[in-house]
């Protein structure tokens, strides 16, 4: 938790919080409770979901003061929306893949996050994809993910333009522990 709080003060807009059990980032709710509560003001706190059941996603916000959600799974656009409040929605992104249309089916969100397909991984495995397919206009904010470092971020957003990028393996010491060295060199990429 530690890690988290101080990555706040980084410079960081937002911080995610992985409901996703299989994932080595992987927080329950009372350690993220812990941490949401920690945080100082203006820091957005989003929680991260892969097909999870709407029950569970009901527990966590009735436990977790969160303001965005961030679906990584096969979800629908209705059972995205259907929690009535901000979501991000990611889409595993190869050369077959239709961001425009997906665009246009997830017309609800505030935000497409686009990672790299990477098998049935769903997302943080350090890949990235080819940015030119995310070189496109659509109505949504495009959120860069995917293989992301310090030392390929500036080279991202000069070639995609994002409204936001996202990292996770890219800053950390080891699975799931995020380095503060390797966040303060991301955000001064960033910046």
């Amino acid at each position: 938790m530690h890690n988290a709080l101080e990555s706040a003060f980084l410079g960081i807009d937002a911080i995610g919080l992985v409901f996703y059990s299989k994932s080595p980032r992987y927080v329950e709710v009372e350690t993220a409770l812990e941490i949401v509560n920690a945080l100082p003001p203006f820091i957005s706190r989003v929680g991260l979901f892969v097909n999870a059941d709407s029950s569970f996603i009901d527990e966590v916000l009735c436990e977790v003061p969160l303001d965005t959600l961030q679906f990584h799974g096969d979800e629908s656009p209705l059972e995205c929306a259907q929690y009535t409040m901000p979501f991000i929605k990611a889409l595993r992104v190869n050369s077959e893949t239709n961001i425009v249309k997906l665009a246009g089916d997830y017309h609800q969100a505030s935000g497409l996050l686009l990672d790299s397909a990477n098998g049935e991984a769903f997302g943080g495995t350090g890949n990235s994809f080819d940015w030119n397919l995310a070189k496109l206009k659509i109505d949504l904010p495009i959120i860069l993910a995917g293989g992301l470092n310090p030392a390929t971020v500036a080279e991202a957003i000069s070639q995609v333009n994002p409204y936001a990028v996202d990292v996770s393996s890219g800053v950390e010491s080891s699975k799931g522990i995020k380095d503060i060295a390797k966040i303060k060199q991301f955000v001064n990429s960033v910046k």
